[in-house]
């Protein structure tokens, strides 16, 4: 899995909450076997006209975020079913991390993505940043206001910023766990290797037949 530390890209804003992953990348497209090809179907039922056409009223087939590498949307993105499909689609569309907002609802926190989700991001070194609700609210309007706006997502510094005249900036927390696993670019194999001595050192000590049926009854 590549490293993700700094990534530097366009921004592109999706107004919309509650994404499901159906929403994100349709279950038709689920029966190929294959980890490639996803890309152009993301958001296909949004991007496309039921002639095949791109739609021009979908935000991201806009002219402004071709070539974004940065998708910033609403809270509760990648709801709905854990097809690990979702975030191949992201990827393979050339996003590198995706922003979204939590938000206070009747006392209770509404996340910025779904749990399922973010774990399946984590292991396809797609970055998750989950502000407030005013800090993304804030980079809609800059991103509105300012066509072809770039920001630099730090995992390191655990920063986003978008590049202004006047640059702002905002403060993201991220689980440990997750951090280290996509700074040095491990997968769930990588994880396990990280231990590759002491699982040898305790095949060396027992025996590989240890366990064997009980004999057949006299």
């Amino acid at each position: 899995m590549t490293p993700f530390k700094s990534h530097r890209g366009l921004l592109a804003t999706l107004d919309r909450a509650n994404v499901d992953t159906d929403q994100i990348i349709p279950k038709q497209f689920l029966k190929s076997i294959a980890r490639t090809g996803f890309g152009p179907h993301l958001f296909h039922d949004w991007r496309y006209l039921p002639d095949g056409s791109p739609n021009p009223e979908f935000p991201l087939n806009q002219p402004r975020f071709k070539g974004a590498s940065i998708l910033v949307v609403r809270n509760n993105f990648g709801c709905g079913s854990s097809r690990e499909h979702a975030v191949w689609a992201i990827r393979q569309d050339g996003f590198e991390a995706v922003i979204a907002p939590w938000r206070e609802r009747a006392g209770n926190r509404v996340p910025a993505f779904a749990d399922i989700f973010r774990t399946n991001s984590a292991k396809n070194a797609l970055l998750t940043v989950e502000l407030s609700e005013p800090e993304v609210e804030k980079i809609f309007q800059m991103a509105d206001r300012y066509p072809g706006l770039e920001a630099t997502v730090d995992l390191d510094r655990q920063r986003v910023t978008l590049h202004l005249s006047e640059e702002i900036s905002f403060h993201f927390e991220i689980d440990p766990s997750i951090k280290e696993r996509l700074l040095h670019g491990l997968d769930d194999i990588g994880l396990t290797l990280m231990h590759e001595a002491e699982i040898r050192a305790f095949e060396s000590r027992h025996d590989p037949q240890l366990f064997r049926p009980a004999p057949p009854p006299a």
